[in-house]
Protein backbone atom coordinates (compact mmCIF):
# COMPACT_ATOMS: atom_id res chain seq x y z
CA UNK A 1 0.00 0.00 0.00
CA UNK A 2 1.11 3.92 -0.81
CA UNK A 3 -0.01 6.94 0.48
CA UNK A 4 -2.16 7.99 3.27
CA UNK A 5 -3.78 5.44 5.01
CA UNK A 6 -7.02 5.18 6.84
CA UNK A 7 -9.30 2.62 8.78
CA UNK A 8 -10.89 0.57 6.20
CA UNK A 9 -7.12 0.59 3.94
CA UNK A 10 -5.80 -1.64 7.39
CA UNK A 11 -6.09 -4.65 7.46
CA UNK A 12 -4.64 -7.40 9.95
CA UNK A 13 -1.20 -8.51 9.34
CA UNK A 14 -0.52 -5.18 7.87
CA UNK A 15 3.16 -4.07 8.43
CA UNK A 16 4.74 -0.54 8.59
CA UNK A 17 8.34 -0.65 8.97
CA UNK A 18 10.14 2.74 9.54
CA UNK A 19 13.28 4.41 8.74
CA UNK A 20 16.41 3.48 11.15
CA UNK A 21 17.64 6.76 13.82
CA UNK A 22 20.70 6.47 15.40
CA UNK A 23 20.75 7.90 18.91
CA UNK A 24 22.93 10.69 19.71
CA UNK A 25 24.56 12.24 23.34
CA UNK A 26 22.45 15.36 22.73
CA UNK A 27 19.43 12.85 22.62
CA UNK A 28 19.80 12.05 25.99
CA UNK A 29 20.88 15.20 27.27
CA UNK A 30 17.84 16.72 25.54
CA UNK A 31 15.84 14.24 27.19
CA UNK A 32 17.14 14.56 30.62
CA UNK A 33 16.42 18.47 30.48
CA UNK A 34 12.77 17.79 29.29
CA UNK A 35 11.89 15.01 31.21
CA UNK A 36 13.76 16.09 34.28
CA UNK A 37 15.32 12.33 34.65
CA UNK A 38 18.76 13.00 35.31
CA UNK A 39 19.47 9.47 36.27
CA UNK A 40 23.45 9.02 36.24
CA UNK A 41 22.65 5.98 34.44
CA UNK A 42 21.96 7.64 31.35
CA UNK A 43 24.02 11.32 32.33
CA UNK A 44 27.34 10.57 34.06
CA UNK A 45 30.01 8.65 32.07
CA UNK A 46 31.85 7.25 34.98
CA UNK A 47 29.24 6.00 37.35
CA UNK A 48 27.44 4.26 34.01
CA UNK A 49 31.10 2.40 33.52
CA UNK A 50 30.92 0.90 36.80
CA UNK A 51 26.87 -0.70 36.15
CA UNK A 52 26.04 -3.71 34.80
CA UNK A 53 25.54 -1.99 31.12
CA UNK A 54 29.29 -0.58 31.18
CA UNK A 55 28.50 2.61 29.34
CA UNK A 56 25.44 4.80 28.81
CA UNK A 57 21.99 4.00 27.87
CA UNK A 58 19.05 5.97 26.48
CA UNK A 59 16.24 6.44 28.73
CA UNK A 60 13.64 3.86 28.26
CA UNK A 61 11.14 6.51 27.63
CA UNK A 62 12.92 8.08 24.95
CA UNK A 63 13.18 4.83 22.88
CA UNK A 64 9.41 4.83 23.22
CA UNK A 65 9.40 8.76 21.98
CA UNK A 66 11.28 8.21 19.08
CA UNK A 67 9.29 5.33 18.13
CA UNK A 68 6.46 7.41 18.00
CA UNK A 69 8.28 9.64 16.31
CA UNK A 70 9.31 7.43 13.47
CA UNK A 71 5.62 6.31 12.96
CA UNK A 72 4.76 9.68 12.10
CA UNK A 73 7.37 10.12 10.18
CA UNK A 74 6.08 7.39 7.34
CA UNK A 75 2.98 9.52 6.71
CA UNK A 76 1.31 6.62 6.52
CA UNK A 77 -1.11 7.65 9.48
CA UNK A 78 0.12 11.07 9.36
CA UNK A 79 -3.17 12.53 9.10
CA UNK A 80 -5.62 9.43 10.05
CA UNK A 81 -4.85 9.12 13.70
CA UNK A 82 -7.53 10.90 15.35
CA UNK A 83 -6.19 9.33 19.24
CA UNK A 84 -3.53 7.89 20.77
CA UNK A 85 -5.48 5.62 23.54
CA UNK A 86 -2.94 3.53 25.20
CA UNK A 87 -0.07 1.35 25.32
CA UNK A 88 1.20 -1.66 26.41
CA UNK A 89 5.14 -1.91 26.88
CA UNK A 90 7.98 -3.62 27.30
CA UNK A 91 11.33 -2.45 27.88
CA UNK A 92 13.71 -5.85 26.73
CA UNK A 93 17.49 -4.49 26.08
CA UNK A 94 19.22 -0.98 26.55
CA UNK A 95 19.69 1.44 23.88
CA UNK A 96 23.07 2.51 23.60
CA UNK A 97 24.43 6.16 22.42
CA UNK A 98 25.34 5.32 18.45
CA UNK A 99 22.61 2.60 18.17
CA UNK A 100 20.28 2.76 15.75
CA UNK A 101 16.90 1.80 15.81
CA UNK A 102 13.93 1.19 13.55
CA UNK A 103 9.77 0.72 14.36
CA UNK A 104 7.38 -2.06 12.77
CA UNK A 105 4.15 -1.57 13.33
CA UNK A 106 2.16 -4.57 12.56
CA UNK A 107 -1.79 -4.32 12.74
CA UNK A 108 -2.75 -7.19 15.01
CA UNK A 109 -6.71 -6.09 15.76
CA UNK A 110 -9.21 -3.82 14.36
CA UNK A 111 -12.66 -2.58 15.40
CA UNK A 112 -15.08 0.15 14.43
CA UNK A 113 -16.60 2.67 16.19
CA UNK A 114 -20.04 3.43 15.17
CA UNK A 115 -20.36 7.30 15.37
CA UNK A 116 -16.86 8.17 15.59
CA UNK A 117 -16.08 8.43 11.48
CA UNK A 118 -13.44 5.32 12.55
CA UNK A 119 -12.39 2.96 14.06
CA UNK A 120 -9.44 1.31 17.18
CA UNK A 121 -7.00 -0.63 15.73
CA UNK A 122 -4.42 -2.13 18.01
CA UNK A 123 -0.70 -2.77 16.82
CA UNK A 124 2.13 -4.80 17.79
CA UNK A 125 5.20 -2.65 17.91
CA UNK A 126 9.22 -3.77 17.84
CA UNK A 127 11.62 -1.39 18.40
CA UNK A 128 14.68 -3.28 17.00
CA UNK A 129 18.38 -2.31 16.82
CA UNK A 130 21.12 -2.69 14.35
CA UNK A 131 21.95 -5.44 15.13
CA UNK A 132 17.91 -6.99 14.44
CA UNK A 133 17.81 -7.22 18.15
CA UNK A 134 14.14 -6.18 19.30
CA UNK A 135 15.16 -3.45 22.09
CA UNK A 136 11.49 -2.43 22.98
CA UNK A 137 8.13 -3.97 22.32
CA UNK A 138 4.49 -3.83 22.73
CA UNK A 139 1.25 -2.64 21.89
CA UNK A 140 -0.62 1.05 20.95
CA UNK A 141 -4.61 1.07 20.90
CA UNK A 142 -4.82 4.17 18.50
CA UNK A 143 -8.37 5.63 17.11
CA UNK A 144 -7.77 6.00 13.13
CA UNK A 145 -10.14 7.72 10.80
CA UNK A 146 -12.58 6.62 7.94
CA UNK A 147 -11.57 7.82 4.64
CA UNK A 148 -12.60 11.19 4.22
CA UNK A 149 -15.73 11.15 1.46
CA UNK A 150 -15.97 13.26 -1.28
CA UNK A 151 -18.12 16.45 -1.70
Amino acid sequence: MSGRLYFEDLEVGHVIATQGRTITEADIVNFAGVSGDYNPIHVDAEHAAVTHFGKRVAHGVLGLAIATGQAYLTGLLAHSIVAFSGLEWKFRAPVYIGDTIRTELKISKKRELPGANGGMVVMAIEVINQQGEVVQAGTWNVIIANRPTES
